[in-house]
């Protein structure tokens, strides 16, 4: 990576001195909040946008199976156990991934590697994180000749390329070598400081990556934000979009651009403190409708005598200073103007540049609820669809299922439970009886001594219930999504052999009783 590093390190500070200072008022208090939040999300790759939308789109592991995971050695277990490295796949994520729980898992569908989330030679995988949310704790994610691949809702937090412990090469993400159509989504992907402190870049595109969108993601507390190549003779990436992100407390590169051709529309930029979009060695940029503030030098060529080019238009600069021109140091500004143009192939909505701080604070980030922007300056809720999981399955309360109920006989236990109750109340036959977490979400089991087939549930709820908001049903041997939804009652879903069936609970209004977790072969 020392190619990357030319003219730079001698001008900047450090970062994390700064940040000592934004914590002390307190400025960082509510972001830091983010990554603990408890919003569910699921993948809506309707949702793909930019460049990720062309040469044949962005889908992820759609149409694939759904794996939950809770460790890195469980997130290459699931791209190893696929049939083949091109086996679609979405893997839900949930907890700290860090280096003690991600190891090397060999097979023939993967490539993978101790100390990183490596994603190396495959395709159609979608991560996205779930629950009370994923955090990769100093751990990067590689991507590497690879394509079609989704990261959406995660934190990716402290990854360095010197000190201890090591990952990626300090990148938070990073892409390198033959990529295609990765689309980076609702992200946080932050620092703790500069170089000097051990970290690198945030996110990282070069060797021949091309077809990427990064949108709804919050970049913060870094020395860099990003660069696409390498070097100035690294110029074979490209088509890159980024919108709706937010960059904060950054040195500089948002991004560094070298070669290609790249669209930059409604992203908020704060707090810039060398300097922000670095377009150079011939790349050109769209530059549409973002914000700049508080910043220096938000747009140009700098360290370097490669120039680069820029279309402007309905950007807001807002407390931005400029420097001088002279050598290697061609900013923008003060008043920047247009050197190229460039098309843009595919159609986007443009929120006004005055409104993108709002819009972008309530969007931008992992645990955010996926909200977007339809370029109204009124952020919606996304589609809630989600690919590569099964079609939400609405209980039917009056359409009991037929046979023995499964679960008499079998045992149980779960997470949550409130004082009280037991989890071996919902299989003892009584509607008198239940089991209730300790809040409002938790989950419950059935469980046998030898693989049973079930193909539907029948939750059924106690008196004085609260109500069931949304729910997901677990092959709790595997991972995957059976069937989710909303309410109590019978739930179907294909035919799955299994020792374990899993009930959860992701929201709920006031606190649910359930009395009997029925289970059915038909």
């Amino acid at each position: 990576m020392t190619s990357e590093d030319e003219g730079e390190t001698s001008m900047r500070k450090s970062v994390a001195v700064r940040l000592s200072a934004l914590l002390a008022t307190g400025a960082l208090a509510a972001a830091t909040g983010v990554a603990m939040s408890t919003s569910t999300a699921s993948a809506a790759t309707g949702g793909v946008t930019g460049y990720a939308t062309q040469n044949g789109g962005t889908t992820g592991g759609a149409g694939g199976q759904t794996v939950r995971a809770t460790t890195g050695t469980a997130i290459h277990q699931a791209l190893c156990g696929r049939a083949s490295s091109s086996t679609p796949i979405v893997i839900q994520v949930e907890g700290t991934i860090n280096h003690g729980n991600t190891a090397k898992v060999s097979g023939s569908s993967c490539n993978t590697a101790a100390g990183v989330i490596e994603l190396k030679q495959i395709s159609n995988v979608t991560i996205v994180g779930v629950g009370n949310g994923a955090v990769f704790d100093q751990l990067g994610i590689h991507i590497r000749e690879s394509s079609n691949i989704i990261i959406q809702n995660v934190t990716v937090r402290n990854v360095k390329k010197s000190g201890s412990p090591t990952s990626n090469g300090g990148d938070a993400i990073g892409m390198e070598s033959d990529v295609r159509n990765v689309w980076v989504d609702h992200t946080t992907l932050e620092a703790s400081g500069g170089e000097s402190e051990g970290y690198d870049g945030l996110f990282d595109m070069k060797d021949n990556t091309q077809y990427v969108t990064l949108s709804y993601s919050t970049l913060r507390n870094s020395g860099r934000g990003g660069l696409i190549g390498s070097s100035e003779s690294d110029t074979s990436n490209g088509y890159v979009t980024f919108h709706h992100n937010l960059y904060e407390n950054i040195d500089s590169r948002t991004p560094l651009l070298r070669g290609g051709i790249s669209h930059i529309y409604n992203n908020h930029y704060k707090n810039l403190n060398e300097s922000g979009i670095n377009s150079r060695a011939g790349a050109r940029a769209k530059v549409d409708s973002n914000y700049f503030e508080d910043s220096k030098d938000v747009l140009g060529t700098f360290y370097t005598d490669a120039a680069g080019y820029w279309q402007v238009s309905g950007n807001i600069f807002d407390n931005v200073t400029w420097s001088s021109r002279s050598g290697d140091n061609n900013p923008a500004g003060p008043n920047p103007t247009s050197n190229t143009s460039v098309g843009i192939p595919y159609s986007y909505a443009l929120d006004a540049a005055n409104c993108v701080p709002s819009v972008v604070s309530q969007t931008a980030g992992a645990n955010k609820g996926l909200k977007v922007s339809d370029g109204s300056c009124t952020p919606q809720s996304p589609d809630p669809t989600d690919p590569g999981s099964p079609d939400p399955t609405d209980p039917d309360p009056t359409n009991p299922p037929t046979g023995t109920n499964l679960s008499i006989g079998a045992g149980a236990d779960g997470s949550s439970k409130a004082s009280g109750t037991s989890y071996g109340n919902v299989i003892d036959g009584s509607t008198s009886t239940y089991w209730s977490p300790s809040g409002s979400t938790g989950s419950v089991s059935v469980k046998w001594g030898s693989a049973t087939t079930v193909s539907k549930v029948n939750i059924r709820l106690a008196s004085g219930s609260g109500t069931i908001g949304s729910y997901r049903v677990l092959n709790n041997d595997t991972g995957a999504v059976l069937a989710s939804g909303s309410g109590a009652g019978v739930i179907g879903f294909s035919p799955t052999s299994l020792k374990k069936v899993t009930f959860e609970i992701t929201s709920a209004s006031g606190t649910p009783r359930i009395a009997e977790f029925e289970t059915y072969t038909s």
